[in-house]
């Protein structure tokens, strides 16, 4: 803020600009609200991206949780860090619970119809993959056992589904 003082040099001239005044810099206080704008402009996009990204989430574990309620299988899959599936291709998900009858694309399927699903998806694509969703306690042999059952029948294309972590 500047302040001019009146002139001891001018006698009496009462119309000059002889009184006090005042003048005020908004540049810093404009400098000031500029870099609260941009502030806030981040902000709000890293807000944005994280909603974002809980929301995907949240609907992810709402389609999985539609997909188990509607094939009445619950499978704890492990957690893994994997890269995602080729969705354009044909595939073919296995669900293999704990327990009971393996559970191919919302069907359940006795172990010996197995054979003939594979030969199936193969005779329809030769690229088809082969999805095994195995529950953490499903024994090693049995999920191995239906990679090598699916290998025979010609699909070669085999991935493990994990749950994200």
């Amino acid at each position: 803020m500047a302040a001019k003082l009146p002139d001891s040099a001018s006698d009496g001239d009462e119309d000059s600009n002889d009184g006090l005044f005042a003048e005020i810099n908004i540049t810093p206080l404009t400098d000031v609200f500029l870099v609260m704008v941009v502030i806030f402009m981040v902000t709000a996009l890293a807000e944005v991206e994280q909603t974002r990204k809980e929301q995907k989430q949240s609907q992810q574990q709402q389609d999985q949780s539609e997909v188990s309620k509607r094939s009445g299988l619950q499978v704890n899959l492990p957690q893994g860090k994997a890269q995602e599936i080729d969705t354009s291709k044909a595939s073919l998900v296995l669900t293999i619970p704990m327990q009971g009858d393996i559970d191919i694309g919302g069907k359940t399927m006795h172990d010996d119809q197995i054979n003939a699903v594979f030969l199936a998806a193969f005779q329809r694509d030769h690229n088809t993959q082969v999805i095994l969703k195995a529950d953490k306690g499903v024994a090693h042999g049995r999920v191995v056992n239906l990679m090598e059952r699916a290998k025979d029948a010609g699909l070669t294309h085999l991935a493990i589904g994990t749950s994200g972590s």
